[in-house]
């Protein structure tokens, strides 16, 4: 099985995605439109991915019925990452309302998008945390550098939580920053329980004059601290489009893997077994 780890669909009339209200120029062209599974279909054939993870893009409950329901629909989406709120008294309720739903995977705050990089360490954020660990329910990080350290200090206090980290951190691949988020980042490979997505590099690298090799530093530093074994290959589609295709994204990431010379078991790992393992696809 071929899987893609991180992708998203969207309706702008459904009035829940601030985010792409601010976009502006080719972006907004690119983005600001219905984005839904037909348009993805024939892209997944032709790169021979068998099944997606599907991921929030609007901070609401609202959404997360949407989500549900598009995989109810389609069979390639193997799992939702859905936006739960993290602050409300009742958490573990709601949680356990997702958790009904057969292809609920985990909960993802869009923490990159909060103005205090503390944020999840409030009473209430951490209160939920301890209740995704209790129920084994996994969480995804969407954060920037700034984050990690936070993030780290919720890593220690929740040892058994599952986490992944997408897009690596974010590391600004544009102006070829690694430090402190190479540091940073191989401390939070040091708790087992997280993986990692090798996701949304194309978009932190220029969106118009990348090049593969620009990813490389990053990817091998990523695969040094987590192993095949907990990194994850994810398209980060149709965000991805604004610095290239699907193809391009997947073609990237496989050029970047050459120069580490894994054999067929680590790049089935990468591209499909830590996904399956991580998010239990497929488990009853």
């Amino acid at each position: 099985m071929r899987i893609d780890s991180h992708q998203h669909f969207w309706d702008p009339a459904r009035k829940d995605y601030g985010w792409i209200d601010t976009l502006e120029g080719e972006a907004a062209r690119r983005l600001r439109r219905p984005i839904l599974p037909p348009e993805l279909v024939p892209q997944l054939a032709r790169e021979r991915i068998d099944s997606t993870v599907l991921v929030q893009a609007a901070p609401s409950e609202a959404e997360a019925e949407f989500l549900l329901s598009l995989a109810d629909e389609y069979d390639f989406i193997a799992g939702v990452v859905a936006w739960l709120d993290m602050e409300a008294s009742d958490f573990e309720q709601r949680l356990a309302r997702l958790q009904r739903r057969s292809k609920f995977v985990g909960v993802r705050p869009m923490i990159h998008d909060l103005a205090d990089p503390e944020w999840m360490l409030g009473p209430s954020v951490r209160r939920s945390f301890g209740v995704l660990q209790a129920r084994g329910v996994c969480f995804d990080f969407l954060v920037r550098p700034p984050h990690l350290p936070p993030m780290l200090r919720v890593l220690r206090e929740f040892p058994e939580l599952r986490a992944v980290l997408d897009h690596i951190g974010k590391p600004n691949i544009q102006a070829r920053q690694l430090e402190p988020w190479s540091s940073e980042l191989a401390a939070i490979a040091q708790h087992p329980n997280v993986f990692c997505k090798l996701s949304g590099m194309v978009t932190e690298a220029s969106h118009t004059s990348w090049v593969p090799a620009d990813l490389e530093p990053y990817v091998r530093h990523t695969l040094a601290c987590f192993t095949p074994q907990r990194c994850m290959f994810g398209s980060d589609w149709p965000v991805c489009t604004l610095a290239g295709s699907y193809a391009q994204v997947i073609a990237a990431l496989e050029q970047s893997l050459g120069p580490l010379e894994l054999d067929r078991a680590a790049l089935a790992r990468i591209f499909g077994g830590s996904a399956a393992e991580f998010y239990r696809l497929g488990a009853t």
